[in-house]
């Protein structure tokens, strides 16, 4: 616990939350379609409704930009150590839901939470499992079910499980896997009533 009252861990902290801070939605639906999203649809920054609003391309965009603010702002602070990495990509996440530069008003955290996944994987635990299990407890769910809010809180709670698992002792770790999955899950609240009340959007492609 030591490296958490350091200026360099407190450094990582704040600059993730600053690279999560970045409203990629906002950005690319006004430089490139002159369109605001948070007016459309849901109204939240996620790629989600950039795709619904402005189309898939600018959807995967969106969802491959922030993927990468939270790999990087997990590989930098991997440097300092493992827990440090994993709260620095908390700490995106935070910011990507509730963003300094779109006045606290950002997404739901389902593409950060891959590119949380995928960069402690690399970076943090040099262990591909750390993504493929909640991946494919996402996708599996995706395909039974057809709701990505449903697949998406599933696959966070399978992570938090997993690392709580595999990292037993490792206290920093665990609480802040398991607050990705709170964060996941209080984000998707209004989801949660409405796959309760049969009243969830089901994707039709699958």
């Amino acid at each position: 616990m030591n490296d958490f009252f350091t200026l360099p861990t407190l450094a990582c902290l704040v600059i993730g939350y600053l690279l999560g801070s970045i409203p990629f939605a906002l950005v690319i639906g006004k430089v490139f379609y002159k369109t605001d999203v948070r007016n459309y649809g849901s109204g939240n920054l996620g790629g989600t409704n950039a795709g619904r609003v402005l189309g898939a391309k600018a959807g995967a965009a969106v969802i491959a930009c922030d993927i990468l603010k939270v790999v990087i702002a997990i590989a930098f602070s991997a440097l300092i150590s493992p827990s440090v990495s994993i709260w620095t990509g908390l700490a995106a996440a935070i910011g990507h839901c509730y963003p300094i530069f779109a006045h606290f008003k950002g997404g739901k955290a389902v593409a950060t939470m891959f590119g949380f996944l995928l960069a402690t994987s690399i970076f943090t635990f040099h262990n591909a499992w750390y993504l493929i299990v909640p991946l494919v407890v996402f996708l599996i769910l995706l395909v039974l079910f057809k709701m990505v809010s449903l697949s998406s809180m599933c696959a966070a709670i399978a992570s938090s499980l997993f690392i709580t698992y595999m990292q037993w002792g490792h206290l920093p770790i665990i609480v802040a896997s398991w607050m990705m999955s709170a964060l996941i899950l209080y984000r998707h609240r209004s989801n949660i009533r409405k796959i309760v009340h049969g009243e969830e959007n089901k994707i039709s492609w699958l």
